[in-house]
Parts: C-alpha cells; structure tokens; sequence
C-alpha cells in the first residue's frame, strides 16, 4: 500500500513538475521578446510545441522587419549602412540559422535587447567597407 501511495506521488509531482522543467521551448511571455534569449527561444522552438508555428513566424518577422527598417534607414546615396551582406544575399533562413549559432555562442548578450544584439552579430558577419565620405579626400 505504502509503494502504490509512494508511486502516486511521484506521479502527482512529476505532472506538477514537467510544465516548469521547459519541456516546451518557448512561453507566451517569450512573445514579449525583453530579450534575445526570448527571441532565440522562439527562432528554435521544437516542431512538436503547440506555438511552434507561431514562434517561428515571429522570429522571422522581427528579424526581416528590423534588417528592412536598416535598409531604409540606409537607402539614400549619402548614406553610410554598417551591415552590408554579400551579393547574393544569404537566404532568410541561413542568416537566421547563422545569428541563432552566433547568439548561443555569446550567452554574455542574452539580456541585452534583440534588435541590438541582431546589428552586433550582422556588423561581425556582414560589416561594410570603410570608404570616406563623398567629397572627402586625403
């Protein structure tokens, strides 16, 4: 009787347990995106996770929607972009794939806003060419 009520328990605690373990990978707090370590939770979310669709869909749309605002900010002939990918252009996927293995590779950003650490990790991969300003010389 003992070993049933013993078995009981651990089953009542183990049910009790597994939602706090992380058995899924993302939260709906992870929609908040207060840092990468929520949007890469997001960018990696298992295909078996009930938001798996939707995490990855955001993931993609904040980042393509940052990199568009930099191509405007960037568009006009006297402008001097930081982040100047390769001709062709990675897919949506590779860079994405790339910033996911960079960010886990410097956990010493996962507090720091996702915008800014996306722009640090595409000014290492992709940085532009210094050239002087129009009309400047030596």
């Amino acid at each position: 009787m003992q070993v049933k009520r013993l078995m009981n328990t651990a089953i009542i605690l183990s049910a009790t347990l597994v939602p706090m373990s992380g058995v899924f990978a993302v939260t709906e707090d992870n929609f908040l995106v207060r840092n990468v370590r929520d949007l890469i939770d997001l960018c990696t979310t298992p295909r078996d996770d009930p938001l798996h669709a939707a995490a990855v869909h955001f993931c993609t749309g904040y980042l393509v929607g940052a990199y568009h605002y930099h191509e405007s900010q960037h568009s006009g002939p006297n402008s001097h972009p930081f982040v100047c990918p390769p001709d062709p252009k990675p897919t949506r996927q590779q860079a994405i794939a790339e910033f996911v293995s960079w960010a886990r590779a410097h956990p010493e950003y996962g507090n720091e806003r996702p915008v800014d650490v996306m722009f640090r990790f595409m000014s290492e991969r992709w940085p532009c060419k210094t050239t002087a300003p129009r009309g400047m010389t030596d």
